[in-house]
């Protein structure tokens, strides 16, 4: 397993295959070229038998000096449940300790069981939100209608 920060050139890879890393949701939208281009440094990849098998794509908050923001994350399904998403995830935070940053905020679909359920092993705590679904509360059209989101943060 190698870890490095992301490089331009990772997008196309990426992006290709990042549709079906999700069981064929419409997710590349949400992950422009330009983050692999302007947050190298605290934007993450693993690799493993020379491929991509995890990322993060994360960034110091512009307005908020004291925070960071994971926007992504995705590991390869075959390379699932091996700690990659916990690794990416320690890299992120040792930049932020070295950035300065205290607080972490990241965000995920209500639906997204898989999700909640690894940040929360990961001691984010859920944001007070609008709305809630088995028990977990959201905000309703967070990221545009019907974009529904669970809002996570966790100080480091």
């Amino acid at each position: 397993m190698i870890v490095r920060n992301v490089r331009p050139s990772d997008y196309p890879p990426i992006i290709s295959v990042l549709d079906e890393w999700w069981g064929g949701r419409k997710m590349s939208d949400m992950l422009p070229r330009l983050f692999f281009e302007h947050f190298c440094n605290t934007s993450f990849i693993i690799e493993e038998d020379n491929r991509i098998a995890a990322f993060l794509i994360g960034f110091f908050s512009q307005s908020r000096p004291e925070e960071a923001y994971i926007h992504f994350v995705g590991v390869n399904p075959l390379y699932r449940k091996r700690g990659f998403g916990r690794e990416l995830y320690e890299h992120f935070f040792t930049a932020m300790r070295l950035g300065q940053r205290i607080l972490v905020r990241c965000v995920t679909s209500p639906v997204n069981t898989g999700s909640i359920a690894f940040h929360t092993r990961m001691g984010f705590q859920i944001e007070p939100g609008e709305a809630g679904l088995n028990g977990v509360a959201f905000d309703p059209d967070h990221d545009g209608p019907g974009e529904n989101r669970v809002r996570f943060f966790r100080k480091v």
